[in-house]
């Protein structure tokens, strides 16, 4: 079963919850600076989503099982050539130059609200901003292909053909998911495809659009935490994220930010 809004209740606990996720990126925004921590970033994104927000960390002691040990901070934060589901640590020092996604995905009432977005620490190179940039309009090109009666594929192709077409690489091994009461359930949203193949889309599904993309190949490698993915070439990789919901006329979606909203 897709995650889905069954009623005006899930309806307006999804949009709480998105909105919520998207002030912890605008609040944490101005910490963004050389000689940051990511552990430092942990902890004011973590006083902020319980003490301000009243919500949960969903990442927080998220997973385990199978030899992984469960997720053990509140934050996803990847630099540079970090992939995904970076480890906030006391000894990773962001300096000048380096380029950060940082993950947030809260529990507000039992609905979640998942996003992600890329900051800049100093300046960053050519390569960055473009890459950066390139991945943002790959995650718009991927929402603009929702609706009712478009497919899965649909939102692949849009977003892989951007990419390609910038010489970038598109990462498979993760991908976007259901999401509303449960952090993590159908449909799987994978970043490549065919334009008309896959799951029909219908009014009411809920779930994210979470673009990886790569400067260098796509291939990537998991470290020894059995967390953090990185790129195996160790070039440059972005993501951005947002939650969705598919409506009648498109999509509506849960976890804009002010400066989305122009």
């Amino acid at each position: 079963m897709a995650a889905r809004i069954e009623n005006e209740t899930d309806l307006a606990g999804m949009r709480s919850a998105g909105k919520k996720a998207a002030t912890v990126l605008e609040m944490i925004e101005p910490h963004v600076q050389p000689g940051v921590t990511t552990d430092d970033l942990d902890r004011i994104c973590h006083d902020y989503i319980v003490n301000e927000l009243q919500c949960i960390p969903a990442p927080l002691n998220y997973g385990g099982g199978g030899g992984q040990d469960p997720f053990p901070k509140s934050i996803c934060t990847s630099v540079n050539h970090v992939v995904c589901h970076g480890i906030p640590t006391p000894s990773k020092k962001l300096k000048n130059g380096d380029v950060l996604n940082i993950d947030i995905t809260v529990i507000d009432n039992g609905y979640h609200g998942d996003t992600s977005k890329m900051f800049f620490v100093g300046e960053p190179s050519v390569l960055a901003k473009r890459l950066s940039k390139v991945t943002q309009e790959c995650m718009y090109r991927g929402i603009e292909a929702v609706r009712p009666g478009a497919r899965l594929g649909d939102i692949g192709h849009a977003i892989q053909s951007h990419a390609e077409a910038q010489r970038f690489s598109v990462v498979r091994e993760f991908c976007g998911h259901g999401i509303a009461k449960v952090f993590h359930d159908d449909p799987q949203i994978l970043h490549y495809g065919r334009p008309g193949t896959g799951q029909v889309l219908e009014e009411g599904m809920c779930f994210t659009i979470e673009p990886m993309i790569n400067a260098g190949k796509r291939n990537i490698k998991i470290l020894p935490d059995q967390w953090t993915a990185v790129t195996k070439d160790h070039k440059l990789s972005a993501q951005w994220e947002h939650t969705l919901m598919v409506t009648a006329d498109g999509s509506e979606i849960f976890t804009l930010r002010e400066e989305e909203q122009l």
